[in-house]
């Protein structure tokens, strides 16, 4: 019998290469899981490493689609790099596959319900053992990205907020009230959240005295880092964005 000893060794390479690659990205497990807020319990998706300990968090917050694959994906890419993650569901486990769809969701949706809901996760994250409770950040797009910065302004304990294209709070009582280190990837051609605005929200908040990084990306439409927004995703500038979310979220949290 002969080998090709070549194809052998090109296939221990292969295993070896993900050997590694998936002990430096860590093992998760993920579940889905219900938290209590007031007499009512609120549903998400908890992903974390499987190894014991303890570990900053972060509460992600999903956009007008709902809690969809994509959020899923990149909980589960937060979790790999020793974050425990939870994926709130603001929608009930509704699913939005087209505009108009996300549109009745949204509109569905009360503002004072959804912050309920979210410093209910806080709250949920501050119970667990294996979550270091003095590094708890919140992460979001578009519509989870306003909703994770209206968490910063009221619950001045969040260690870290990004805001993936999110509107943006102009009460000067709001802005004096986020304490947290804030990170935005915005899209110097949306049409709802304009570079001006972005500019004067990073203005304030540095007059303030704040922790503040906002990157305008100037070719980037509203939603360039989700790759289900075909006509919108723009790939370099979405990899740009997740690396630095990942660098600022080690940073303030780990």
């Amino acid at each position: 019998m002969k080998f090709n000893f070549n194809a052998i060794f090109a296939v221990c390479l292969l295993g070896l290469v993900f050997a590694t690659s998936t002990l430096a990205a860590g093992a998760i497990k993920t579940d889905p899981v219900q938290f209590p807020v007031g007499k009512d319990t609120v549903g998400g998706l908890l992903v974390e490493p499987s190894a014991s300990g303890r570990y900053p968090a972060v509460i992600v917050v999903h956009a007008w689609w709902g809690l969809n694959d994509w959020i899923k994906q990149q909980a589960q890419t937060l979790a790999e790099q020793g974050f425990v993650v939870l994926a709130v569901d603001l929608y009930g486990g509704h699913v939005a596959t087209d505009a108009p769809g996300a549109l009745d969701l949204r509109m569905g949706l009360k503002d004072d319900v959804a912050l309920r809901d979210l410093q209910g996760a806080f709250d949920y994250l501050m119970t667990r053992n294996d979550v270091n409770r003095d590094h708890i950040g919140a992460m979001g797009w578009d519509m989870g990205a306003g909703y994770a910065l209206r968490l910063a302004v009221s619950q001045p304990r969040l260690g870290a907020c990004v805001v993936n294209y999110g509107a943006l709070p102009t009460d000067p009582n709001d802005l004096q009230s986020i304490f947290a280190p804030v990170l935005g990837n915005f899209a110097g051609l949306d049409r709802g959240v304009l570079p001006s605005d972005v500019q004067l929200f990073e203005k304030t908040m540095k007059n303030l005295s704040r922790r503040v990084d906002i990157k305008i990306y100037d070719d980037a439409k509203h939603g360039f880092e989700n790759p289900a927004d075909t006509s919108n995703y723009q790939p370099e500038a979405a990899a740009d964005a997740w690396d630095r979310s990942l660098a600022f979220l080690k940073k303030t949290l780990k």
